[in-house]
């Protein structure tokens, strides 16, 4: 059985494609989830894909990760938590409870931005950290998880 990649995608990222196109791009997330899917099917990957803006869905997709993850079906989670990265303990202890192996990842480089938005409460728990690469991010870390 081949191991599973979980992307998973938070608030607002629904509205990619249209929203500040200057700072996300124009690719949608049907886009990202696309180059997802051809990213893990060279691995040989099974692909999750999901986006909620509700962090109460978004904690019950990493316990599900975490199921895996303790059967040994996990290749990793991506994680593109969007504003909730800045703001959420609950989402930190739901990667630190289950112990899933973490890539976060980022559309734009979130350290040129904003002063709220150089703090990450999933940094200290993820294996790496990918920002600033634009949608493109997202198939580079699957090839990174692909490794672990």
């Amino acid at each position: 059985m081949a191991k599973t990649v979980f992307v998973l995608n938070g608030p607002n990222l629904n509205l990619l494609g249209t929203r500040e196109p200057a700072v996300y791009g124009a690719q949608t997330l049907t886009d990202v989830q696309n180059l997802c899917a051809q990213a893990a099917a060279r691995h040989g990957l099974a692909l999750r894909f999901h986006q909620s803006n509700h962090e109460g869905q978004l904690i019950d997709w990493i316990h599900e990760a975490g199921q895996l993850h303790a059967q040994g079906e996990l290749a990793g989670l991506i994680f593109n938590a969007g504003a909730y990265t800045h703001t959420s303990i609950a989402l930190m202890d739901a990667v630190k409870g289950t112990g899933v192996p973490l890539l976060e990842l980022h559309i734009s480089n979130v350290h040129a931005r904003e002063a709220f938005r150089h703090h990450s409460y999933l940094s200290p728990v993820a294996r790496a950290v990918v920002c600033g690469l634009g949608v493109p991010g997202y198939a580079l870390a699957v090839d990174a998880v692909a490794q672990w």
